[in-house]
């Protein structure tokens, strides 16, 4: 692994911790607004066991208290993008609880620009169809009004609860990854170290970090890496110049002239992964509570066979050129009754009434 030594990247550690001592974080980290109709006010711990909730707030504490982005019925993400609902591994936030043994794997990373939480399992128990490889979730969306719409983010890595502006979440029917921007500087906004605009690239170029831990439960500290895309060029009197990577897409404007957007190389590898250090490993990560509390049965609502042993590469990392999203709409059968897609209905306009959401 290379080590996090760039004089510019070190910018980035000097200036958050004069930033910790401060009671104000740099503009952009901090979100403003309401939590949205669907979510509780302020992030809470011992919530009600809620299986059918259709709240949308994060927490991402640590190894074992922390939320994720799936489907509310079984469905593709890249269908359910818009009204996906928080799953928690704790009872919190009014939200789903993630079930004992859906999780194999987690590594919780702590860094001076960004929490980072990324792992294995299998999250056909959280109604993402078997094969599906999933989507990205963020606080922008299509629509401007956030991928889940109302879905916010807080964390109290800083020291007390925060809600954050600026987030990222891959999600799969194996894998996810997930990174909350928590402070920037005048080089590393927290907009650009939660970039949001590469979905084909998958958790490994957009979240870099070690992928083999499978089987394992860790909390490390780590250095920052660069933000997404951002590959450094030059240094001239002390400044690091970088070139930027734009994810190549195509499409025609509302005047119907063509457009091209991006670059038709891609890189096959973010510029470095950070070192992290001072890990410590826990047995498992799980609430206690039975399955059939739940109301879980068998092996998950959207399985149809094994889950294989995931390898780091799901998401659309290993250079693939095809979208998560394309992927996913032909990679698994979704049987969506009529009741799931009222359901998702009222989750898209309850969301709608978020005006202020978190950005």
């Amino acid at each position: 692994m290379h080590s996090f030594t760039s004089a510019a990247l070190l910018l980035i550690v000097s200036s958050v911790h004069t930033v910790m001592a401060a009671t104000a974080f740099p503009p952009g980290v901090i979100a403003t607004g309401t939590q949205g109709p669907t979510n509780p006010p302020q992030p809470t711990l011992g919530t009600a066991i809620n299986q059918t909730s259709m709240a949308r707030l994060l927490s991402v504490n640590s190894v074992d208290d922390f939320c994720i982005f799936a489907p509310p019925v079984l469905t593709n993400v890249s269908d359910s993008e818009t009204y996906e609902v928080a799953w928690c591994t704790k009872q919190r936030n009014n939200a789903r609880l993630i079930p004992d043994g859906t999780l194999t794997g987690v590594s919780f990373l702590k860094t001076d620009a960004y929490v980072q939480v990324y792992g294995y399992g299998d999250f056909t128990k959280l109604n993402i169809p078997y094969g599906d490889y999933g989507g990205e979730l963020d606080p922008h969306g299509q629509f401007g009004a956030g991928n889940p719409i109302g879905g916010n983010v807080t964390s109290n890595i800083t020291g007390s609860d925060q809600n954050f502006a600026e987030w990222i979440l891959y999600i799969d029917y194996n894998q996810f990854c997930l990174r909350a921007c928590t402070n920037a500087n005048s080089t590393y906004s927290a907009a650009a170290m939660c970039w949001h605009e590469l979905d084909l690239m998958g958790c490994e170029f957009v979240m870099p970090g070690n992928y083999n831990f499978n089987g394992t439960f860790e909390t490390c500290d780590a250095d920052v890496a660069y933000p997404p895309g951002w590959y450094p060029t030059a240094t001239v009197s002390g400044t690091t110049l970088f070139s930027t990577f734009a994810q190549y897409f195509t499409g025609v404007g509302t005047d119907g002239v063509p457009y091209t957007v991006g670059t038709t190389v891609t890189p096959s590898a973010p510029y470095m992964t950070p070192s992290s250090s001072n890990c410590v490993t826990t047995s498992s990560v799980g609430n206690g509570v039975a399955l059939a509390q739940l109301g879980v049965t068998g092996s998950g609502s959207g399985a149809t066979g094994s889950i294989p042993k995931a390898t780091g590469t799901a998401g659309g990392s290993s250079g693939s050129s095809t979208s998560p999203s394309s992927t996913s709409q032909n990679s698994a059968a979704v049987s969506t009754s009529q009741m799931d897609v009222v359901v998702g209905l009222i989750a898209v306009l309850s969301g709608m009434g978020a005006v202020a959401l978190f950005h």
